[in-house]
């Protein structure tokens, strides 16, 4: 069973958040496992689980999950890759994934995911791919027999740190019309530029195939500019530290007059989507040096400029969320309504790794989901 909760509702009007058509376009599978899967999987092939049961795991993964820092963050990623490393681990996870997704009311979601990860079973970069293929397509199957539908790519990621950039790009490029929609580069952020994978993302350029690239999270404006110039970023993974170039020229009672550097202009100018994961970027200290609850984050700021803002859940499992949950969450601390809602995934849709048509498709169900609320 899915913990997808379904008690938020936008104060005043009562409107479900849940069955709001979304898009969700930062969203990992090894970070977006059910507990109780895990606990299956883990006992299949001999993993130890750090808790007796489902609920009590969840719980050990948000507390683990709680320490501001990216690379502390990452560690509970040991446990759930451990149990992604066979064709039938993958496939149920990606399954259930899809199945999730919709429970939450996402109409259109890329999957992230590093293939070079799960590999130590004997899967072929490629036949992990396929795996998780698979598992995407029966959870969309799953979707349609219950009377509803989504739709779901891959977003094959290099690791960061590591040295398969080339080879993961090209395996991306290879599955392009199997399923997957495009590039990320993740992993330990700062130290680690997308200068590091330039020839993987120059030979996605020469191919006229999407990239996104985890910046302006563990690290500050020349992680983003190396994003954007080396790695030609279509959109920025979290992408909040672009505040870092906005100056705060004076505030009155009722305004805050702000000036642009030169990278936060091109970001906004150019419409390039920040993919940002409220929850996450509290729990990683991506927005430490704004403060430490919701209320500090710069998402309204960046809202109220004109920034591409799209909402995501990043990593359901160690944030205990879902995009619903990331939706109330910023309603609770900015007072967004209904109208917000609708701009977020409107922005969401106009970013996400389709062709225009396809876009402008996914736009209309959203307004029209919106219209019938």
């Amino acid at each position: 069973m899915n913990t997808i909760p379904t008690e938020y509702r936008l104060e005043g009007d009562g409107t479900s958040i849940q069955t709001l058509p979304k898009v969700s376009l930062h969203d990992h599978l090894d970070g977006g496992l059910r507990p109780q899967t895990l606990i299956e999987l883990a006992d299949e092939i001999g993993v130890e689980v750090p808790a007796p049961d489902a609920e009590a795991l969840a719980t050990w993964f948000t507390e683990r999950s709680n320490s501001g820092s990216l690379v502390e963050y990452l560690k509970t990623f040991d446990l759930t890759t451990a149990v992604m490393q066979t064709r039938s681990g993958l496939q149920r996870i990606a399954r259930e994934f899809v199945q999730d997704l919709a429970a939450d009311g996402v109409i259109y979601g890329e999957i992230r995911w590093a293939p070079e990860q799960h590999l130590t079973r004997g899967l072929t970069l490629d036949e992990a791919v396929e795996a998780v293929q698979a598992g995407i397509e029966e959870g969309i199957d799953d979707v349609r027999h219950q009377g509803r539908a989504i739709r779901a790519g891959q977003l094959v990621t290099a690791m960061r740190h590591a040295d398969r950039g080339l080879e993961i790009a090209e395996l991306a490029v290879r599955h392009r019309d199997r399923g997957v929609v495009g590039f990320d580069i993740a992993g330990a952020e700062a130290g680690f530029p997308a200068s590091r994978h330039r020839t993987a993302f120059d030979f996605l350029a020469s191919q006229f195939f999407p990239v996104t690239v985890h910046a302006g999270e563990a690290d500050g404006v020349d992680s983003i500019r190396s994003a954007l110039l080396d790695g030609r970023a279509l959109r920025l993974g979290h992408g909040v530290r672009v505040a870092e170039d906005l100056t705060i020229e004076r505030q009155d009672d009722e305004n805050t007059y702000v000036s642009l550097g030169s990278l936060a202009q091109w970001v906004r100018d150019r419409e390039i989507a920040l993919e940002t994961s409220p929850s996450s970027n509290l729990q990683t200290g991506a927005i430490a040096a704004w403060g430490d609850e919701l209320v500090d984050h710069p998402f309204d700021l960046l809202y109220q400029l004109g920034f591409r803002v799209t909402v995501n859940p990043d990593n359901r499992l160690q944030s205990g969320t879902s995009l619903t949950r990331e939706l109330a969450l910023l309603s609770d601390a900015f007072g967004y309504d209904l109208d917000d809602f609708e701009t977020f995934q409107l922005n969401a849709a106009a970013s996400a790794f389709l062709p225009l048509d396809d876009r402008e498709e996914l736009a209309e169900l959203i307004q029209d989901g919106f219209d019938e609320a």
